[in-house]
């Protein structure tokens, strides 16, 4: 629409503060021309909201924190758990994979995880399901572009993004020591695709999106990431296959001490995980903050004890393990629970875990090589379903929800999310087994990745 050039630029020229004032005294007997002149630019030249410094700073090192849970932390827990022939090829999965989903986040992965065009609360269509398209390769994203808390969306790009890198890393556990590289960098990629990204959406879309529309509580990943990962791992070891020579060889971790280390910068990072997902700086990230030391303490116990009375000691990677469970089992109430509430999920995750690692596994033989079904599956669940309990005000927690209602809200999240990754998943694993190829020939394996993958040696001994 074209308006008279000299009222418009009279308004451009006047302060933010003066054109409300012109606008209630033009609106009674202007035009309606000129009164719509008004309006517009008053709506076009509001002040755009500062930053904020506090809150910025906390997201970019949340973000921080969550890049270094990955790598080097989730890198190094995992390869000091391989053997020392494949040490390299899991560090060269992970930094391929953020390559490659890095790219896929600026195209379309940021857009389908967050836009919430065309979403209204409490209506099931398709932007319940995965997002809209206004944000592809990050239109409109710029230097000025801040959201309600004074963050600049560019933050919270980086702070969604290393999400979206961890999470398919941690399904590199389910198939580790047998894929081929470009086969897994390839399932990685495409499971963030058509996994990750629509799931991230269904939790975290705002109203109108699946699990809200259940009225489902996952604060900082329970579902979206670690049942997630987990059931994904699951399928990858179910279809990838047993390594060789598994269970009747002998394969423990080659270094202990570099898998505790990583174990250490992954609790570390988790703080920027939980806390941060409060994107901002109130009383949720206090709670999520102190949940998440509290919970993975609780797990050390919870893995550590029931270890002892079935083995007669506690290991030095089950106690490590115990505190990534409860780690993981606070995840989705982390900022909705009392004290009390997170030591008891902590406990009980750790508990929980130790069970489907040592005995659930063995029993049934899937070759989960780094349990990340064990940990992330299995503690993704418990947490996810305790959430709908311990969250419950009558319980301590912060929400006024009613136990049954919440936990068959949970629930139904829970089933969803198993039943939608492990389908998609198994069928992405078949895709590329009938293309590329999934596993390395006998020849391979048995060398190991390092060497006839990299060509490079992670010990020069």
């Amino acid at each position: 629409m074209h308006y008279p050039s000299t009222l418009l630029e009279r308004c451009r020229r006047m302060t933010p503060l003066a054109l409300p004032a012109l606008f209630l005294a033009l609106a009674p007997t202007a035009g309606a021309q000129e009164a719509e002149i008004v309006a517009e630019v008053v709506a076009t030249t509001t002040t755009p909201t500062p930053i904020d410094t506090g809150n910025s700073a906390w997201m970019i090192t949340a973000a921080a924190l969550v890049v270094a849970m990955c790598i080097p932390g989730l890198a190094m827990f995992y390869a000091g758990l391989v053997r020392t022939k494949n040490l390299l090829s899991v560090f060269s999965q992970f930094f391929a994979a953020a390559g490659v989903i890095a790219v896929l986040w600026v195209i379309f992965g940021y857009t389908i995880a967050t836009d919430a065009t065309g979403m209204q609360e409490g209506v099931f269509n398709l932007h319940s399901f995965i997002g809209g398209s206004s944000n592809l390769f990050l239109a409109g994203i710029k230097q000025g572009t801040v959201n309600g808390d004074g963050i600049p969306e560019s933050v919270i790009v980086t702070f969604l993004l290393s999400f979206a890198i961890i999470t398919p890393a941690i399904v590199a556990g389910g198939f580790a020591e047998r894929m081929k590289f470009i086969s897994a960098v390839l399932f990685l990629a495409l499971w963030f695709s058509f996994v990750y990204a629509p799931v991230s959406h269904m939790v975290w879309g705002g109203p109108g999106s699946l699990m809200a529309n259940w009225g489902v509580l996952d604060f900082a990943g329970g579902t979206a990431v670690h049942i997630n990962s987990g059931v994904a791992a699951l399928a990858c070891a179910l279809v990838v296959g047993k390594r060789s020579g598994y269970p009747k060889t002998a394969m423990p971790p080659h270094n202990l001490g570099l898998c505790l280390a990583g174990a250490g910068f992954v609790w570390l990072g988790w703080f920027g995980f939980n806390a941060g997902s409060a994107v901002a700086v109130n009383g949720s990230t206090g709670m999520a903050l102190m949940n998440t030391e509290l919970a993975a303490c609780a797990g050390v116990l919870g893995w550590g004890i029931v270890e002892w009375l079935k083995n007669g000691k506690p290991s030095a990677l089950g106690l490590a393990s115990g505190a990534l469970a409860g780690l993981v089992g606070v995840t989705p109430g982390c900022a909705y629970l009392s004290a009390m509430g997170a030591l008891v999920i902590g406990l009980v995750a750790g508990a929980v875990c130790f069970v489907f690692v040592a005995v659930v596994k063995r029993r049934f033989g899937y070759d989960d090589t780094l349990d990340a079904f064990g940990l992330h599956g299995v503690g993704g669940v418990v947490g996810a379903l305790l959430t709908g309990v311990f969250a419950a005000q009558s319980l301590g927690g912060s929400e006024d929800i009613s136990i049954a209602t919440q936990l068959v809200a949970q629930f139904k999240g829970v089933i969803f999310t198993i039943v939608y990754t492990f389908v998609i998943s198994w069928v992405i694993l078949k895709l590329i087994d009938l293309t590329v190829g999934l596993r390395v020939d006998p020849e391979t394996e048995y060398a190991g990745l390092d060497e006839t993958e990299h060509g490079e040696k992670g010990y020069n001994l």
